[in-house]
Formats: structure tokens, sequence, C-alpha cells
């Protein structure tokens, strides 16, 4: 009984043996083809880094500083043009205004921010008075001047009659002797003048008449 039992014991520890060195073989065999695959891709360079060329990488970096520098100088440009244009249309628009005020004679201003060139305008009517004590009768006629448009004539044109009543009022008030004075025509002018301003600035809030001259002066 003992005899037969010592065989069958032994078969599978053969069995397992035969299995392990299967298992070992084939575990060899896997190895042995990894290696071969890693080797073979080694070999062909696929785990190498790709050489950069030092010239290459230089003319690179060349050409993009060319065209960043291309860049700016095209930026530069730009801007150089658009501040021309602006100055061009600043210069374009003080030519206009001086062609207005030269060619028109006109300004959107106020007169009493621009002044033009001198303006003559001589009241049509003669003055005739009686001077003050006396028996005598002054008779003259009066121009104005002026720098400034021609509202200022047009505002004496409009208010004439009231510009008459001021200017007479201040000629009664003339004596025989203050025709002797040396500076009399000058200082009559002078207040007909003031009157007569004071009375535009009253109705129009601006006077403008420099001077008053006496186109004609006469006493008899």
């Amino acid at each position: 009984m003992s005899d037969a039992a010592a065989p069958a014991t032994e078969e599978p520890k053969k069995s397992k043996k035969t299995l392990i060195l299967i298992i070992a073989g084939v575990l060899a065999l896997l190895v042995l083809v990894v290696a071969v695959v890693v080797g073979t891709l080694f070999a062909a360079g696929v785990f190498d880094k790709p050489a950069v060329d030092p010239q290459a990488q230089m003319a690179a970096g060349d050409d993009d500083e060319q065209a960043d520098a291309k860049g700016g100088k095209a930026d530069k440009k730009e801007e150089g043009k658009k501040g021309e244009g602006k100055e061009g249309k600043k210069e374009e628009g003080k030519k206009g205004e001086g062609k207005e005020g030269k060619e028109g004679g006109k300004s959107k201003k106020s007169p009493e921010a621009t002044k033009f060139e001198y303006t003559y305008y001589q009241i049509e009517r003669e003055f005739l008075v009686n001077l003050t004590g006396s028996k005598k009768v002054l008779s003259t006629q009066i121009a104005i001047m002026t720098h400034y448009d021609e509202r200022v004539v047009d505002n004496v044109k409009k208010h004439e009659f009231a510009l008459r009543s001021v200017v007479l009022d201040v000629l009664r008030q003339t004596t025989e002797a203050d025709l002797a004075k040396p500076d009399f025509r000058k200082e009559l002018a002078a207040k007909v003048r003031d009157a007569m301003n004071d009375l535009l600035e009253k109705y129009e809030d601006f006077g403008g008449i420099e001077e008053v001259m006496f186109t004609s002066f006469i006493v008899q």
C-alpha cells in the first residue's frame, strides 16, 4: 500500500515545477521582447532631443528684432501723421478766421473784443443851437470814427433821433467865452462823444464811438 501512494504524490510536484518553468520562460520572453523594442527605439533616435542650430536661432532672433523695429517705426510715423493732421487743421482754422476778419469785416465775437480798420460815418442833418447867454447861433455837422465793426454805425443810425437830442443838449451849453479857448473844439468833441456813447450803452450795451469830428462848425 505504501509503495502505490508514493508515485501519486510525486506527479503533482512535477506538474507544479513544469508550470513554474513555463511562466518563467514566458516572462523571460516578454522581457527580451521589451528590451529589443526599447533598444530599437533608442537606436532610431526616438528619445533623442532635436539638435538646435545656433546660427538658425540667432537668425530667427534678428528677424524678430527687425520686425519689432519696423513696427515701432510704423507706429511713430502714424502718430506723426496724426499730429501733423491736427496741427494742420488748427493752422487752417486760424487762417480761415484771419481771412474772415480781413475780408468780411465781421466777427462772431462781441464788438468789445474785436477791432477792425477805421470806419467813419457822418450824420447827415446839421445841428443848430443858440449859444448860452447869447444871440449867436452855432451850426455844425458831426462825423464819428470807430475801430469796431459796422454794428456801431448801425446803432447810430438806429438811434439817430435820441442821439441828436443828447448832442443838442451838449452844444447848447456852449458860451461865447468858450469859443475863445484854444482847445475848445477838442473838449467839445469829447463831451459829445461821451454823451453819444452813454446813450448807446443804455440801449445797446455798447458804445464804440472813439472820436467825434466836426466837419462843419459855424458861429454867427
